[in-house]
């Protein structure tokens, strides 16, 4: 029970990494938000967890945000951790083939929302002198794979700026770390691939020493770490979840 009376919100919190993030919270007894754009299956996921919330929340929207935050803070009147896991990608495809409208979206998603939650919910940690934020980010961030170029780039964005909140927050008491998973069994795993065929599966698990996807599991279990107390001493840690791919 390392998370015991915690409260967290993870976005993206109904399926992929996000839902074992929740999962994990709450088995060790945290009170957790799910804020995801699919509402009817964020709400579906907190009724099976039973004590949790959800929030239809569009986490590049400002207002959806703040709408996020004021539920968490009716229903708990704090907010001891945020996780931002929502997140997007393009298809694969040469940089310059990209579309803006799809640039524009995977910066939305994965950078502003970062910006978004920070605007609402650092000056909330700010005044109770403690917090801690985990940004999901990913290998693609600090070994780029070719033809995710934009998607790459937003997360070592997301790297960078959770190094930034690191140093800045830590006079005041707000700890904020990343996680870097390698692809997983998750709703973004075909469009990562381009394709899910077993030839693209191998060839995306070669580079893999440990030989196999990362899984919710596996982030819920890094993410309980990461914002528990017992990681009281570690700050601006970007922490490879990647079976050794970034080796």
């Amino acid at each position: 029970m390392r998370l015991k009376d915690k409260t967290a919100i993870v976005t993206g919190g109904a399926q992929g990494f996000g839902e074992g993030i929740a999962r994990k919270f709450a088995s060790e007894g945290a009170k957790v938000l799910i804020a995801d754009l699919n509402g009817d299956r964020a709400r579906a996921l907190a009724d099976e967890l039973g004590g949790a919330i959800a929030t239809t929340t569009n986490v590049a929207d400002a207002d959806s945000v703040r709408a996020m935050a004021d539920c968490a803070m009716d229903a708990w009147g704090r907010i001891d951790i945020l996780v931002n896991n929502a997140g997007t990608t393009h298809l694969p495809m040469p940089m310059e083939e990209v579309t803006e409208d799809d640039f524009d979206r995977v910066f939305a998603v994965n950078c502003k929302s970062i910006y978004l939650g920070a605007r609402v919910i650092v000056p909330m940690m700010k005044s109770a002198g403690r917090g801690a934020i985990l940004n999901v980010s990913s290998t693609a961030g600090l070994s780029p794979r070719p033809n995710l170029n934009w998607y790459n780039a937003s997360k070592g964005w997301v790297n960078v700026a959770t190094k930034t909140m690191a140093v800045e927050l830590a006079p005041k008491g707000i700890r904020v770390n990343a996680l870097n998973p390698v692809a997983g069994e998750t709703p973004l795993l075909k469009s990562f691939m381009g394709e899910d065929t077993p030839e693209m599966r191998a060839k995306f698990l070669s580079t893999i020493p440990l030989g196999r996807f990362s899984t919710a599991e596996d982030m819920g279990n890094a993410a309980s770490f990461l914002c528990s107390d017992e990681a009281s001493m570690v700050t601006g840690v970007l922490m490879e979840v990647d079976g050794g791919r970034c080796i």
